[in-house]
């Protein structure tokens, strides 16, 4: 601090009267003529704190001692005691300070010009993207430019999926002048509710969505309006000309054209294409700047499928399983068709089904594809592969003959046959096929064993999965030979106390029909142009003349058996129905409620359709999947130019 009151060695004050600080040996100060600062009346002679007039020299340690001249005699502090002196960084000895002044000056320039070097390293190079970044959001609009995913047709080249272009409406609220006109234009054409698109027109930003893929008609009659901050970009929407038809094999998209469900979901990466881009430059106000940036790039779009479907096929059966769900008062059912002979889904669905079009109504239920996604004890049907597995081992033949009881103990149960007699009979595995019997095919499972049961589980492929490309395949329950108790060979022998997804027996079955050879079932036939190779997945499961056999004795179901409903004028037809009970979860089974379902290929002789009909949840018996199996089979056969055989 400056030390303006300081003694020299000679006892005056260091200051002379001009204010200069000039020293002699003896270290009194030099008046350099002109006046002293101390005179005149009441003002302070140097920075001594001594006030007198007249000559700049006094006596005393302090400089304060009687001066002459008309100022009055000099003031001196207490006795030994000095003044504290003052400090004023402008106008200091900046030779005696201890900081000084040009220190503390230089000192607050230096940490300004730091703080700014800091400042702009910080804006150029520590954080200098995020800062170009925010620019860009204030400066830059950047567009999607959606790319078409692809088109999905049928076998016969029929388009049953596809993107069309649309536009998505926005709005640049701070460029809205007519919010009221905006609303109403809004409503009216859009079907907008009109409080929200107030409030999407009034926001305090320069871009907010207000519908997206509109139509391009409804697009044309709005832009009629001419609203002044109403804007469009183009976008894309996916389409279905057949409406609802097939709908559970599609699934449908989110509104990023990204597919959620079915075949739209099972096969995205190949639909999807690749998004473009458009950048433009916008003024602050939100709108474009004619000349400013500009940045294009294409999007590219998806790749085709073609899938095995045929919608003549498909449309007689989603008919004929809704009439038969009604008729029958099931509670769901579902139907699939398949050329077992290379594994190709000509049809499939399920009923309840839902519109794809608008899901506001769409159950999870409705859109399951139940033939993949549930499981259920298919009942008699399954009575199809045990007699290929007792003839394949050689075990029997279609006329082997049992002695089989009105009852049979599986386990801790009593097992009857649907004829509730109270005798037994002989019969033929012809016959125990023709009849269905249950106890006619506990003893057939006897034969073949736990151990070679459970192997021909795995080798029908009824324990993994069916290699069908859809999701959500349902696992089933099925037990692990070592977890067989006392009634799991016995029940299973006449399908039940396993539960399995549809498409797996008819996968299995469908070897039977293409004489011992399994194929995979499944809905692509070409995909990117180039045709899919399924054939290697191909198994055998029993031998060409075990398959003969058994489809000969399904012949007789349907000609003089349970499975007369399903006769098909012309042609000859293997089947077999099933009727199985449905359990509760509580344990058991529920009371006159069932699955019914009935299981055919024609022609017999050399099947080039596969029909498998379930109806959950009904009060009848099997017979009532024959119902639907008839018209499906019929136009399938009609579509396919099979000839008649009959």
């Amino acid at each position: 601090m400056a030390r303006d009151g300081y003694t020299g060695r000679g006892g005056g004050s260091r200051r002379g009267a001009n204010g200069r600080s000039d020293r002699y040996g003896d270290g009194r100060p030099e008046a350099r003529g002109g006046r002293s600062r101390a005179q005149g009346a009441g003002r302070t002679g140097g920075r001594g704190g001594y006030r007198a007039s007249g000559s700049a020299y006094g006596s005393g340690r302090y400089g304060g001692g009687s001066g002459s001249g008309n100022g009055g005699s000099g003031r001196t502090p207490g006795r030994g005691r000095g003044i504290a002196p003052r400090v004023d960084l402008l106008h200091s000895d900046m030779d005696h300070e201890n900081i000084p002044r040009r220190t503390v000056v230089a000192g607050f320039l230096g940490a300004g010009v730091l703080a700014a070097v800091g400042q702009l390293l910080d804006y150029q190079v520590v954080n200098a993207q995020t800062y170009r970044d925010r620019a860009d959001e204030r400066r830059v609009s950047s567009q999607t430019l959606f790319a078409k995913r692809g088109t999905i047709y049928d076998r016969n080249g029929n388009v049953i999926a596809q993107s069309v272009e649309c536009e998505n409406v926005y709005a640049n609220p701070r460029l809205v002048e007519d919010v009221d006109k905006a609303a109403k234009a809004l409503v009216t054409v859009l079907g907008m509710d009109e409080a929200d698109a107030r409030e999407k027109l009034t926001r305090d930003k320069t871009f907010v969505y207000l519908k997206r893929q509109v139509n391009e008609d409804l697009a044309t009659e709005l832009a009629g309006y001419e609203l002044k901050g109403i804007e469009f970009e183009p976008s894309i929407m996916r389409v279905y000309p057949y409406g609802n038809l097939a709908s559970q094999i599609l699934g449908v998209v989110n509104i990023d054209n990204e597919g959620i469900s079915g075949l739209e979901a099972q096969y995205n990466d190949i639909l999807t294409g690749t998004n473009g881009y458009l950048v433009r430059e916008r003024a602050r106000d939100g709108s474009f700047i004619a000349g400013g940036a500009y940045e294009k790039v294409e999007a590219e779009d998806g790749a085709d499928l073609v899938l095995t479907l045929d919608m003549d096929i498909q449309q007689a059966a989603e008919e004929a399983l809704a009439e038969a769900v009604e008729g029958a008062h099931a509670v769901s059912g579902s139907v699939i068709v398949t050329d077992p002979r290379s594994g190709e889904i000509l049809a499939c669905c399920s009923c309840p089904t839902y519109d794809q079009t608008d899901l506001s109504n769409a159950s999870s239920s409705d859109m399951n594809l139940r033939v993949v996604t549930d499981s259920y004890e298919p009942g008699s049907v399954f009575k199809t592969l045990v007699s290929g597995m007792a003839l394949d081992l050689g075990l029997v033949t279609p006329d082997t003959e049992f002695a089989v009881p009105a009852q049979i103990k599986v386990g801790d149960d009593m097992v009857g046959d649907a004829d509730d007699r109270d005798y037994g009979l002989t019969m033929t595995l012809r016959e125990i096929m023709r009849r269905s019997s249950n106890t006619g095919m506990v003893m057939v499972g006897e034969k073949i064993g736990a151990d070679r049961f459970a192997e021909y589980l795995d080798t029908y492929q009824i324990t993994g999965d069916s290699g069908i490309d859809f999701p959500g395949e349902n696992q089933g329950t099925i037990r692990a030979r070592k977890d067989y108790d006392g009634s799991s060979l016995g029940s299973m022998s006449f399908g039940q106390g396993i539960a399995v997804a549809p498409i797996r027996v008819a996968r299995a079955v469908g070897s039977i029909a293409n004489g011992g050879i399994m194929t995979t079932p499944h809905f692509v036939q070409a995909k990117g142009g180039e045709r899919v190779d399924w054939s290697g997945d191909e198994v055998r499961t029993i031998g060409a003349e075990a398959a003969e056999q058994v489809t000969s004795m399904m012949v007789t179901v349907v000609d003089e058996g349970t499975g007369e409903d399903a006769q098909i004028d012309g042609y000859d037809v293997a089947g077999k129905t099933g009727t199985a009970q449905r359990a509760t979860e509580e344990g058991g089974y529920a009371a006159d409620i069932y699955m019914s379902s009935f299981l055919g290929f024609a022609p017999a002789s050399d099947p080039e359709a596969l029909c498998y009909v379930t109806l959950d949840g009904t009060p009848r018996g099997s017979n009532a999947a024959c119902e639907p199996f008839v018209p499906i089979m019929s136009k399938a056969l009609s579509v396919l130019g099979v000839a008649r055989t009959r």
